[in-house]
């Protein structure tokens, strides 16, 4: 008998009328939310404009949606185009599938094309919203528990996750791999910001960091789970991707320090227009003032004179008298 375990919910769809509320997509939304949200305070303390981290998230969401489902989908694909299967069920991206190698791959094409129109870095913008994104992971995988999905081996420990027994799962209690996952990445945020005051990290050494970081726990979780994945000699293709991105993270780190130390000065030229139009305005007034002193005939040194009680005219009167 299990004395404590993590609930699953019963559906992971609440209709309000004929309009189907689903838990997977309210968390990736929230998730997204809280990551341009995040991402534009770090964006304006770093020097740049309220509403360009949106402004490119416009492009990098889509963009991040379509390359996690497809990677899900192509790594996947048996649940899709195997005999049985309907193809058309690769396109319902609400029941779950997004993986997030494909999401930050394309996403990243996204951004690149957001920020080419704004005339900003990506490495910077990218540094910007790292924590955001390691957020947003850490809502998003509560979509999993809606949909009772991606746990890992069975356990009897008290915080594990009772799954109810359906068409594709067998009841019992697992491993909460989507809360290690969602706890593992708030912990990755952390640890960007961190570093990233302590270290002042720029062109895109904190991004990398959340990379190394985010894959050094995925490989440890992906290795609990027990779901249907592909193998490549005797390890998940997740792990394997996770070990490969990591050491690319890694490298990227170490070049990136050599080649391109310290952070960027400016990373909006918006930004730092406006502080150099401030800039020439004050000098501009400090000159219209002297010009305005010399059409008016005044001498500084007879100013100076004139303190001492002795002007021009005065001296002139002085003379006469004597």
């Amino acid at each position: 008998m299990d004395l404590a375990y993590i609930p699953s919910p019963s559906t992971g769809v609440i209709h309000l009328g004929p309009i189907p509320l689903r838990g997977y997509a309210f968390c990736i939304i929230i998730g997204v939310f809280v990551a341009v949200w995040y991402g534009n305070k770090r964006w304006i303390a770093r020097g740049g404009t309220a509403g360009t981290v949106a402004d490119i998230a416009v492009w990098a969401v889509p963009f991040g949606l379509v390359g996690g489902r497809l990677y899900h989908v192509i790594t996947d694909y048996q649940l899709y185009f195997s005999e049985g299967e309907n193809w058309v069920d690769a396109f319902k991206i609400w029941e779950g599938g997004l993986g997030i190698w494909g999401a930050i791959a394309l996403g990243a094409v996204g951004a690149w094309i957001g920020c080419r129109r704004r005339g900003i870095p990506l490495p910077a913008y990218a540094d910007a919203i790292a924590p955001g994104i390691a957020l947003a992971q850490a809502i998003g995988r509560w979509g999993n528990w809606f949909n009772q999905e991606l746990y890992g081996r069975p356990t009897d420990l008290p915080w594990a996750l009772k799954i109810t027994e359906s068409a594709n799962r067998e009841a019992g209690t697992y491993h909460p791999t989507f809360l290690y996952e969602s706890l593992w990445c708030v912990g990755v945020a952390l640890l960007v910001v961190w570093a990233d005051r302590r270290f002042k990290l720029g062109h895109g050494r904190a991004f990398a960091l959340y990379v190394a970081a985010y894959c050094a726990g995925r490989g440890w979780i992906e290795y609990m789970r027990v779901d249907e994945a592909h193998h490549v000699l005797g390890l998940r293709l997740n792990v394997w991707t996770a070990i490969v991105v990591f050491v690319l993270a890694v490298v990227y780190i170490v070049v990136s320090s050599r080649l391109r130390p310290g952070r960027e000065e400016i990373v909006e030229k918006k930004a730092g227009e406006k502080t150099e139009e401030k800039a020439e305005g004050s000098e501009k007034a400090g000159d219209q003032d002297a010009s305005a002193d010399t059409e008016s005939g005044a001498d500084p040194d007879a100013v100076d004179l004139g303190k001492d009680g002795t002007n021009g005219k005065e001296a002139g009167h002085g003379a006469g008298k004597s």
